[in-house]
């Protein structure tokens, strides 16, 4: 019965202490705030976690302070990257990133891009990686608006979900 308990617990998002609503996030950012932190938010679909975002998010660690990740919904990444996507659902992409240590907070958002989450927390930093240039950064102005700095991390961009899930789907299914 312990056991049957505990999964349940590892499968619930609610229950990961970094996984946070829109409002707990900004009562975390608040307290962050006061404790003298400075805020980075990195986002993005994290389709299949590889080492191109884990470089990603280590560079915006490294910006100092507390690392914010917003993750695009089922909904929004369905928008953006066509019928058939995300191969993993938003909850469990959120959980995969949120057991990463450079990683303090991560939230889920329907919206195509981050501007009312910049809004609602108006980092110091939004870090974007190497496959935009702070000119070619959606938000840039809505991180400007409010007081923060578009920050481009990373190493090049050499890695690829979309890529990734292409070769599976040419491998077909796995063998038992």
């Amino acid at each position: 019965m312990l056991f049957s308990i505990q999964l349940k617990r590892s499968l619930t998002t609610s229950l990961h202490p970094k996984i946070v609503s829109r409002d707990e996030l900004q009562q975390r950012v608040a307290n962050w705030r006061r404790a003298g932190d400075r805020i980075t938010l990195a986002n993005g679909v994290f389709a299949v976690l590889h080492v191109g975002h884990v470089r990603y998010l280590r560079a915006a660690r490294e910006l100092g302070g507390k690392l914010i990740v917003a993750v695009n919904a089922d909904t929004s990444v369905r928008g953006l990257k066509g019928e058939g996507r995300p191969v993993m659902p938003a909850e469990e992409r959120a959980e995969i990133l949120a057991s990463l240590a450079d990683v303090d907070a991560v939230v889920v958002f329907p919206e195509n891009d981050v501007r009312a989450i910049i809004r609602e927390i108006r980092p110091d930093f939004h870090a974007k990686g190497t496959d935009y240039t702070v000119e070619s950064v959606p938000e840039r102005d809505e991180v400007e608006a409010c007081g923060g700095r578009v920050v481009i991390v990373g190493d090049p961009k050499n890695h690829s979900a979309t890529e990734i899930i292409r070769a599976r789907s040419r491998l077909g299914p796995r063998k038992s």
